[in-house]
């Protein structure tokens, strides 16, 4: 058997961790670099001359005297938290394919449960910022798929109660090889649902190879052309080779939530789908994720605790 140049990668080892981003001052640096890539500008008037207070950690604008932090609107803002602290979250966020709890998360960076939750959400939440935006192209390979357990003597499938429902679609190349991947919560899946999904992540280009649920012809809505399989059910219709990535993602997922979380509350499930997504979509240069993420983190908005607790928001 072949083997797998994207599982075997070298990665980004706890050594080399420590020498890019250990200390506080590095750290500090990145977010500087990452947020001003052409250099200090001013948010009030654009100004590029400026003189650091390094007492305050603020840089101050020489034409309009205004005082800026570095992580000002930035997830980081008015953190109490270290930034190596945030920058080791983020390692262990990216590094992991099954992801990480937020007790096991606390454990390894020495803080209580509730403040590593904030920290995993928050970054969730920058991930899913930086990919809510990107289309996929070209052949497109959809399935449906809920989250959850059964419920002793309820409704078994697609309307079960405590079910979460979810699209998985899966962008190929020519070769055949999966490129990237496009998970998203529903309402249901109506006709409604599914052309809103495809209007909001997929290409007019797209040719969307799906089974023969019907609401998955709406994919039209959005100029895609579309291609219904009849696969029937059970084991053969996953083994279908030509929804295999489509598949084996979803059989990824699923297998990583039930060991690594157990249960996902339902407003949550899309942070915890973007950071599968996010993960997929940057698996072949793992090394890279912390600075492509750390880049995505200072362009995403601060979002309080309070509203990460309640966000419900169908995508």
């Amino acid at each position: 058997m072949a083997r797998n140049a994207v599982q075997l990668q070298k990665g980004l080892s706890e050594a080399e961790f420590d020498r890019l981003y250990g200390t506080e001052e590095q750290c500090r640096a990145v977010v500087i670099k990452l947020r001003w890539r052409d250099g200090f500008s001013c948010p009030v008037c654009g100004g590029t001359s400026y003189s650091e207070l390094k007492t305050r950690d603020l840089f101050q604008c020489s034409t309009c005297r205004r005082q800026t932090s570095p992580i000002a609107g930035t997830i980081f803002a008015a953190t109490k938290l270290p930034l190596r602290t945030w920058f080791r979250a983020m390692y262990h966020l990216t590094q992991s394919k099954q992801g990480i709890s937020s007790i096991e998360l606390g454990r390894r960076l020495g803080v209580r449960q509730t403040t590593a939750w904030m920290l995993k959400h928050k970054i969730q939440q920058a991930m899913m910022e930086r990919d809510g935006r990107k289309r996929l192209k070209g052949r497109v390979e959809i399935d449906d798929a809920v989250l959850g357990g059964e419920r002793s003597g309820g409704k078994r499938g697609r309307g079960a109660p405590g079910k979460t429902p979810f699209v998985a679609a899966v962008e190929t190349t020519d070769d055949g090889k999966p490129a990237r991947l496009k998970l998203r919560r529903v309402a249901g899946f109506t006709g409604q649902a599914i052309s809103r999904f495809a209007l909001n992540s997929l290409d007019p280009s797209c040719t969307v190879v799906s089974d023969g649920l019907a609401c998955f012809h709406r994919v039209t809505d959005a100029g895609c052309q579309h291609q219904a399989i009849l696969t029937g059910s059970g084991p053969a219709a996953v083994r279908n080779p030509v929804f295999k990535w489509v598949n084996t993602a979803l059989g990824n997922i699923k297998s990583a939530i039930n060991g690594t979380y157990r249960a996902i509350s339902t407003k949550h499930v899309p942070r915890y789908l973007a950071e599968f997504e996010y993960r997929f979509n940057r698996r072949y240069d793992l090394a890279s994720m912390i600075p492509r993420l750390g880049y995505a983190i200072v362009q995403a908005p601060p979002m309080p605790y309070r509203l990460l607790k309640l966000a419900e928001t169908y995508g």
